[in-house]
């Protein structure tokens, strides 16, 4: 599959060439790379989800492949972004948040699924109260302000999962009505 770079006219680059660009160490063309990606939609998501989720990519990769998703909003995403979420760089990070608060309720599911599993780690927390405070769905309200408390509890570790775990059930509940 190519894509037509910006401002080129004739060339175009497959998406695995544009992921590669992501780690530049020019800006101009990290970011070009990334709008091209954007600009295609659905058919790149699979491969930013994977740069984004690999552990041996660079952080401009990783960094430029969290700011497309996030951009894109694409569903399917909000996995890896919830996986990001623990990620070593805090750009990172933030950006995983920002995309799963642009993804509304669709990154609820995967985020709430994170903390039932994941509890213990102080990255995913920190992330997931940053998304849904942010969020405040309001037929969510109850449980999600829950979810909120236990993170805020001296004990989250063991206060996170059960609330997470009755959110995720109120959803579910909603979705079927």
């Amino acid at each position: 599959m190519h894509v037509l770079m910006k401002g080129s006219g004739t060339h175009s680059q497959p998406i695995a060439d544009l992921i590669t660009a992501l780690g530049s160490p020019n800006g101009l063309a990290r970011r070009r790379a990334r709008e091209n990606l954007v600009g295609m939609g659905k058919p790149a998501v699979p491969a930013l989800v994977e740069a984004l989720s690999d552990p041996m990519a660079s952080r401009h990769i990783r960094w430029e492949s969290a700011k497309a998703l996030s951009e894109m909003r694409a569903p399917e995403s909000a996995p890896a972004l919830v996986h990001a979420l623990e990620d070593r760089n805090f750009g990172v990070r933030w950006l995983a948040a920002e995309g799963l608060m642009r993804l509304g309720r669709a990154g609820l599911r995967p985020l709430l699924e994170a903390l039932i599993q994941h509890s213990g780690s102080f990255w995913l927390r920190e992330g997931a109260h940053h998304v849904l405070r942010m969020l405040g769905i309001e037929d969510l309200e109850p449980e999600l302000s829950a979810v909120l408390a236990a993170m805020e509890d001296i004990e989250p570790d063991v206060e996170v999962p059960p609330a997470a775990y009755a959110a995720l059930r109120a959803l579910a509940e909603r979705r079927g009505a």
